[in-house]
């Protein structure tokens, strides 16, 4: 049960997260060509904002991680690491407007890839198995995070005007589909005789 509780949380937190750092931002902020990284970076007037909702959002996908235990291993290892990566995120803010950070890339970049991928290695066999574990509901599921992925990364690398807006979709993709997990698995055990 507490897998669902922080299944839930994550998207909560970032939503909320993304939701009230951008009416703090004094002169408005765009959600469809600013990305949710403006928002806890050196130049947010309240990037703390975010940055809490972000570190919250890591360590909820890290706790649902090691609650899905029906999940497989390998699965459960490739989604907690999207959550350390997402942990990471948070530590390492962007730098003020005309300076790069290479560990905010890469760790941004890998916490993308492990949510995305990590459907594809977390499937299990058996008549017992949640519907969100079965193979062909994970990896269609799979297909579709990293489909979503792919049009964000694709939108960062052009930089195109709707970096924004394909960054939140996938964002909230990626932090609800393991709720949709954990909820199958719940609704499986809560079923099964004691």
């Amino acid at each position: 049960m507490w897998g669902v509780v922080t299944a839930a949380a994550a998207p909560i937190l970032l939503v909320a997260g993304w939701t009230i750092a951008a009416r703090l931002q004094p002169g408005g902020f765009d959600p469809v060509t600013e990305t949710i990284s403006d928002l806890a970076g050196a130049d947010a007037s309240h990037g703390w904002v975010m940055t809490t909702a972000i570190l919250g959002t890591g360590v909820c996908q890290i706790a649902t991680a090691v609650a899905l235990r029906p999940a497989a291993l390998a699965g459960r290892l490739a989604f907690a690491a999207g959550g350390l990566c997402t942990v990471l995120v948070g530590l390492s803010p962007l730098p003020p407007a005309g300076q790069t950070s290479n560990v905010h890339a890469v760790v941004a970049a890998g916490s993308f890839a492990a949510l995305a991928t990590w459907p594809f290695v977390n499937w299990r066999r058996g008549e017992s198995v949640p519907w969100g574990l079965r193979r062909g509901v994970a990896v269609s599921a799979g297909c579709g995070l990293v489909a979503v992925t792919a049009w964000f990364f694709r939108d960062v690398v052009a930089e195109a005007t709707t970096v924004g807006l394909s960054e939140r979709a996938d964002a909230a993709l990626l932090n609800l589909w393991p709720l949709a997990v954990a909820v199958s698995a719940w609704r499986l055990s809560a079923r099964s005789p004691r």
